[in-house]
């Protein structure tokens, strides 16, 4: 899979194979005897997603939430870590180079959002925005397809939670503010390093840390409840960080935190190891095994009660570490939100009570 390219900006300059495709294509050609920075950058395409329905239901026991919102498949951030990634595969994509470069679009996203809060089977329920991919990559920023679902979600008072690691949700903190006045809404930064440097090449196209911490500010201030997402958290990398970003998302304004160690399925192991043998050879073997200490000897472990926190004695650790650093830092408020005001026609009466969430 390695080859010597890489490419600013981008989380992975290969595309390994589908998995359930039997043709796998290869690039060649002159340029790749370019140097580097004469070589041209592959551009984003933006394909229309022809969805026909947009809130998504699981039954994982593992997430804090049962049906999300997600505007976009694939995401330019292009985390080299994320567990999305696979997915691009069964539209025929990449879970490499293509997921971030190949993104599709829900346009009508927020139509089809009217259309099932308002249809009499719909109980409210916390929705989650970005259970899969970032509904603020940075293409948001011209589509505004996540503020429309917002605009809808609003206008019903609907409960939403958003994770992000783009500062751009701060555009939007009046109808976050505005559904936080009925406790429908709350947002969770995530934050997997302070290092500038080690986000540039982990996470390319996300905002910088610095950044994220001041939309916990920006946010906290317009009166929504904000928490931190340590997520992932990569023994042996950034593992170290995470009693110094809870302090800091602290004392920005967050109320709660979590965290998640890395998980890498399918195609994201092998483009992952690439990317440490790129950026961090050093620390390459170190990172793996440290993985595989937590994965049962392996770099996945797919299972319901282990995959989001691991299992062994590192796992032990690593949640030791966590819970004793969050306490300290005070993020041990519990968020709930409420459908209680929830309005559409003909739509049922809400459950009483409120809606725990992460």
């Amino acid at each position: 899979m390695a080859h010597p390219l890489t490419i600013h900006g981008r989380g992975t300059p290969v595309n390994p194979a589908n998995r359930f495709d039997p043709v796998e294509f290869h690039v060649d050609g002159d340029w790749l005897d370019l140097p580097e920075d004469e070589r041209p950058a592959p551009t984003t395409q933006f394909l229309h997603d022809t969805s026909r329905t947009i809130i998504a239901s699981n039954d994982s026991p593992d997430v804090g939430f049962t049906h999300s919102i997600n505007p976009y498949r694939g995401c330019e951030h292009g985390c080299i870590y994320c567990y999305a990634r696979p997915g691009h595969e069964y539209l025929g994509f990449s879970a490499g180079l293509d997921f971030e470069t190949k993104i599709m679009v829900k346009t009508n996203a927020p139509g089809l959002l009217r259309k099932e809060l308002a249809s009499p089977k719909w109980v409210p329920q916390t929705l989650s925005m970005s259970g899969v991919t970032d509904c603020y990559q940075p293409v948001e920023r011209r589509l505004r397809i996540t503020r429309r679902c917002l605009e809808v979600l609003a206008e019903f008072r609907h409960p939403v939670a958003m994770i992000t690691k783009n500062h751009l949700i701060t555009r939007d903190a009046d109808l976050l503010a505005d559904l936080a006045k009925d406790n429908a809404s709350l947002v969770m930064l995530s934050i997997t390093t302070l290092d500038p440097e080690v986000a540039r090449v982990m996470e390319p196209r996300t905002s910088s840390p610095r950044r994220r911490l001041d939309a916990i500010r920006t946010l906290t201030a317009a009166g929504i409840p904000v928490g931190v997402m340590v997520a992932p958290i990569i023994p042996g990398l950034t593992d170290h960080e995470a009693p110094a970003i809870l302090n800091a998302a602290a004392a920005a304004g967050a109320r709660w935190a979590g965290y998640t160690p890395v998980r890498l399925p399918w195609a994201i192991a092998g483009l992952f190891e690439d990317w440490l043998a790129r950026h961090f050879p050093d620390r390459k073997d170190k990172v793996l095994n440290r993985i595989r200490s937590l994965r049962g000897g392996k770099l996945n472990d797919p299972n319901f009660g282990t995959r989001m926190q691991g299992q062994g004695v590192w796992a032990d650790q690593l949640k030791a570490m966590f819970d004793l650093a969050k306490r300290k830092a005070g993020l041990t408020e519990k968020l709930e939100l409420s459908p209680d005001h929830f309005r559409a026609p003909n739509a049922p009466n809400p459950p009483d009570g409120q809606l725990p969430l992460f």
